[in-house]
């Protein structure tokens, strides 16, 4: 195999990491451009196909966890997921069994159940937002003080 091939393939594997950015291929991308050396160097086709291999794998286990860790920290949350802690208002009376109850929360009106067996939150009742199920807010009433 022609070291040339191994620079094509670097060159792909660059191309795709650029138009995705999702860190994907680029150790790929390395292990090809080590297997090139090796190629200019005169290493044989099984020589060239390990140390892409063995270098792609490595570099693979050891740096993306920490590569995630770095680019990936200003991934922002849905508005969906923002609701998660916050407080809010039942305007009309949660029955989970009926599947009713609306609740508000910051402004905005949402469908709303509970996870509690009764299932059942007056209306007027201050509720905390638990968590998202589908398109509804699963509420708790919240604890008085």
């Amino acid at each position: 195999m022609s070291p040339i091939y191994w620079i094509v393939i670097f060159i792909v594997l660059l191309v795709i990491e650029i138009a995705t950015l999702g860190l994907t291929t680029i150790w790929f991308a390395a292990g090809a451009l080590v297997a090139f050396l090796a190629g200019i160097l005169g290493a044989g086709i099984v020589v060239q196909i390990a140390l892409f291999l063995v270098v792609s794998v490595v570099l693979l286990v050891l740096t993306r966890p920490i590569a995630l860790k770095y680019f990936n920290n200003r991934r922002q949350s849905t508005n969906v997921e923002s609701m998660i802690g916050r407080q809010g208002v039942v305007l009309e009376e949660i029955d989970t069994i009926k599947s009713q109850g609306l609740v508000e929360v910051d402004g905005e009106t949402w469908s709303a159940r509970t996870d509690e067996p009764e299932g059942r939150i007056p209306k007027d009742t201050v509720v905390s937002v638990e968590g998202i199920q589908g398109v509804k807010l699963i509420v708790k009433k919240k604890e008085e003080l």
